[in-house]
């Protein structure tokens, strides 16, 4: 199977196009097209030098609150001795294009396309980019949530070619997830998981269920259901959904259909403020 990853590069559209995009906000769901990732929708952060980010996603009240995802696009030169401002901030970077130096409690990693990092709430890290082209990588932020008796999980680093898609049960191959973590292990409170179907391959029932998700299409196209919405989504478009979004799909065209998946886990559901009596 050939990988690709789509990767946004901004610019600004053409005085004569037209307006409307795909773009969706609603109670339920957010779709972000890749066409909006224009340089006017680019934020900078504080602590890092020569680097543009689209925000994607963020903790929002009435919405999806447990995490951002942002989209980060690194200039030769450019990179963060420290990047997570949250001292309890955990992440995921998967890199979609070029090449970035992560270096990880002074330990140093070459990540190329389709590279994959865990960085450990607290962990030391800092991104550079040492070559000519800009390194473009989705940042995947989430608060951990500590358990008495259960330590918080290490960093790790792989990539996308070393974990083999796992074929879900009954589906011939047509779906499979790459996992990077174990789903068994309870350290982990977020799973940032990639998902494959091959042409013709289906959700064929809507999943309704308490995690939050963000979805962005690495490659290929496909039709998601949102709620009550049949939406056709490509890669680089970016999908958020609040817990309970009902959501199935099917890959159409003649690529896999893969996208990035991040979602909550292995935690208890948190409760109202106790009633004074």
């Amino acid at each position: 199977m050939e990988y690709t990853y789509y990767a946004p590069t901004g610019g600004l559209p053409d005085q004569n196009q037209r307006a409307r995009e795909r773009a969706q906000f609603n109670t339920s769901y957010a779709v972000i097209p890749r066409g909006v990732l224009s340089d006017i929708t680019i934020s900078l952060l504080p602590g890092w030098e020569n680097t543009r980010a689209w925000v994607l996603a963020r903790p929002l009240s009435g919405f999806a609150e447990t995490f951002a995802e942002l989209v980060v696009e690194v200039a030769p030169g450019g990179g963060s001795d420290n990047p997570e401002p949250d001292p309890e901030g955990q992440s995921v970077i998967f890199v979609l294009a070029g090449h970035i130096r992560l270096v990880i409690e002074g330990v140093g990693h070459e990540l190329d396309a389709g590279g994959y990092a865990y960085l450990a709430p607290g962990a030391q890290w800092s991104v550079a980019n040492d070559q000519d082209t800009p390194g473009t990588f989705v940042w995947v932020r989430k608060r951990y949530e500590r358990v008495p008796g259960i330590d918080a999980p290490e960093s790790f680093v792989t990539a996308d070619q070393d974990k083999p898609p796992l074929e879900m049960p009954n589906t011939s191959g047509y779906w499979s997830t790459s996992r990077f973590v174990d789903p068994n292990d309870l350290r982990h409170d977020m799973h940032v998981n990639i998902v494959t179907f091959m042409p013709g391959g289906t959700i064929p029932f809507a999943e309704t269920h308490v995690m939050e998700h963000g979805i962005f299409v690495l490659q290929g196209r496909g039709v998601y259901l949102l709620n009550q919405d049949w939406i056709e989504v490509e890669e680089g478009d970016f999908m958020w959904l609040r817990a309970f979004c009902p959501q199935a799909c099917y890959a159409a065209g003649r690529r896999p259909f893969r996208y990035l998946l991040y979602k909550d886990v292995n935690r208890h559901p948190k409760l109202g403020s106790p009633i004074s009596g």
